[in-house]
């Protein structure tokens, strides 16, 4: 196996451009699905009339899917191949969306939102793990970061894409142009991203799930994991409120106005890229101590605020600080774990994923006892918990940036 990832990464025959940009591509789309039911949700309580907490489970039921999927895939791409299982993924995806718009009962198209959540997390520690092992050492950070910003920008890009087209074709459509989306994901994978080599029988499948065990109890790392929780958590949290928020006094705002809210959270993702540079300088805990803190302090003025402009550029504030949070995170339980760096990151994203399947149970529910800003500023609290937290992990001194 090394000879041959070696024999991959001396090869001057990769398109890695191309590779990059197919990679961030079928991030973007895959990952949106996690986030296109929450724009939705008052139009599946209105279709099925159901409670707004009983349609959000649109959303929750793919997100826990979706990271105990994580859990699975991740040793079985080892064994069977990076490219061949994000290829399965997709194929599973590309007829499992459209079926999701012919659903006729809330039951049935939250259950085919399980088995879609469960399609996509074939994806994400495929991607990742092929990027390491096809990609040459000097090229390989930058393109992690690169897939990671297309994991992130789905929060936003899948709430805009369902938005417009749900209000302007319908609900089903959503569902039935993604299914085209993963359609043509699959071709340009299939085509254009060399296939890497399974390791096949020689991989013990239940040896990760050993490791996590063991490292889920190691003292920095536990509580590494506790602030991983809130991430997520926090960031669906705050888009499921921020709909039903806006719509009320002061705001009173549109369906489109409110759209153009949920847009400006991209320009909180700019940073992400540059994550690695940011860690390079600082190091991992002060750079994850800042985008907490940016997150804690950028939704309570949202909360607070009674000013539109405010609001917007706060919501930029909170976004680009869980843009830097999550892949610094990513890198700091790497390096706490050791050799069990793998199994340690597979149940990051488990826990990341737990978070995104309970934000928006939380935020419902909080927004029914005491409205948005009760919702807006328990979020806040999170990760201002978290980031008191971070003060107990304790990094490897001066190797912590490596």
């Amino acid at each position: 196996m090394t000879e041959f990832v070696g024999k991959v990464r001396l090869s001057s025959d990769k398109n890695y451009p191309l590779m990059t940009a197919i990679l961030v591509w079928c991030a973007l789309v895959v990952v949106s699905s996690l986030y296109i039911t929450l724009p939705m949700a008052s139009v599946f309580a209105d279709t099925f009339k159901v409670t707004p907490e009983i349609a959000a489970w649109t959303s929750s039921a793919f997100s826990f899917a979706y990271a105990v999927g994580f859990l699975l895939f991740g040793p079985l791409s080892d064994r069977y191949g990076r490219k061949q299982l994000m290829l399965s993924g997709l194929v599973a995806l590309l007829f499992i969306t459209p079926l999701l718009g012919l659903m006729t009962s809330l039951s049935g198209l939250i259950a085919l939102r399980v088995v879609q959540g469960l399609a996509a997390a074939t994806f994400g520690p495929s991607a990742l793990a092929y990027v390491v092992e096809m990609f040459p050492l000097e090229k390989r950070v930058a393109t992690v970061g690169f897939v990671s910003t297309g994991f992130l920008m789905a929060g936003i890009a899948g709430q805009l894409f369902s938005s417009l087209v749900s209000q302007n074709l319908g609900w089903p459509s959503v569902f039935y142009i993604l299914g085209a989306l993963y359609f043509l994901s699959t071709i340009l994978l299939s085509n254009f991203l060399p296939k890497g080599e399974a390791r096949g029988t020689e991989v013990n499948v239940l040896t990760p799930f050993k490791q996590m065990v063991a490292v889920l109890f190691r003292k920095p790392l536990f509580f590494c994991y506790v602030i991983t929780g809130t991430l997520l958590l926090s960031f669906v949290g705050m888009y499921t409120t921020l709909g039903n928020y806006l719509t009320q006094a002061p705001f009173a705002l549109t369906a489109n106005q409110i759209l153009t809210v949920r847009a400006a959270g991209i320009l909180g993702m700019i940073l992400s890229p540059f994550a690695g540079q940011l860690v390079a300088r600082y190091g991992l805990k002060p750079v994850l101590q800042a985008g907490l803190i940016l997150g804690a302090a950028g939704l309570t003025a949202v909360g607070i605020s009674s000013s539109l402009p405010v609001l917007i550029g706060m919501s930029v504030v909170f976004v680009a600080g869980i843009s830097i949070a999550v892949p610094t995170l990513i890198s700091l339980i790497g390096n706490l774990a050791g050799e069990a760096r793998g199994a340690a990151v597979t149940l990051y994203t488990f826990i990341l994923f737990i978070g995104a399947t309970l934000g928006p149970i939380i935020a419902l529910n909080l927004q029914k006892t005491g409205g948005g800003v009760l919702a807006l500023g328990t979020f806040a609290l999170l990760l201002a918990a978290a980031f008191g937290l971070s003060y107990f992990v304790k990094t490897q001194g001066p190797n912590e940036t490596k």
